[in-house]
C-alpha cells in the first residue's frame, strides 16, 4: 500500500511566535508524525500550500483538486485547516473520481503536547486504507461525508448534519 499526502497548512502546521504573540503556519508536520509513528507502508509527501484555511480561495481549492487529480496514487490524505475543510472536501467530490481521498486536520498544532493531530492522522490512514473510492473527512475519531458535515465551533468538533 502507498499513500500520497498533500499538505495545505492549517492549525496542524502552526507555530507560536513569542515575539508576535500569534500563530503562523510552519513547515508541514505530517512526515515527522509518520516517522514518529513508525508506519510500515510506503508514502510520499507533497507540500502544496501553507495557509490557514480561512485564507483559502477558490483558486487554492482548484490547485488542491488538480494536484489530487494528477497524483498516480489512488489513496490520498490531505492535511487541511478545520475551518474550511468541508468546502474543500465538497470541491474534491465534484472533480475527482476513482480515488480514495481523506482530509484531516487538528484543533491544536501538531507541535503541542496536547494535540489531536496524531489521533486524526491515524483515523485518516485507517479510512484511506479501507474505504471505497470517494472523499471523506477524518476528525474527532470519526469519518464524515463532506456533503453532510459541519464544524461545530462551539463544541470544537465535527458533526454530521
Amino acid at each position: 500500500m502507498k499513500i500520497h499526502f498533500i499538505t495545505t497548512g492549517g492549525t496542524i502546521d502552526k507555530v507560536y511566535f513569542d515575539a508576535k504573540s500569534e500563530y503562523q503556519i510552519g513547515s508541514p508536520q505530517v512526515e515527522d508524525m509518520l516517522k514518529e509513528a513508525n508506519v510500515a507502508f510506503d508514502y510520499e509527501v507533497e507540500p502544496v500550500l501553507a495557509k490557514d484555511s480561512l485564507e483559502m480561495t477558490d483558486a487554492d481549492r482548484e490547485l488542491i483538486c488538480s494536484r489530487a487529480a494528477a497524483c498516480a496514487c489512488e489513496r490520498i490524505v490531505i492535511t487541511h485547516g478545520t475551518d474550511t475543510m468541508v468546502e474543500t472536501g465538497q470541491a474534491l467530490l465534484s472533480k475527482i473520481a476513482g480515488k480514495t481521498i481523506v482530509l484531516f486536520g487538528a484543533m491544536q498544532p501538531a507541535r503541542f503536547r496536547n494535540t489531536d493531530a496524531l489521533f486524526n492522522l491515524g483515523t485518516a490512514i485507517g479510512a484511506v486504507s479501507s474505504l471505497p473510492h470517494g472523499v471523506y473527512l477524518a476528525m474527532n475519531g470519526q469519518v464524515f461525508d463532506p456533503r453532510k458535515t459541519r464544524k461545530n465551533r462551539a463544541e470544537n468538533r465535527f458533526e454530521e448534519i
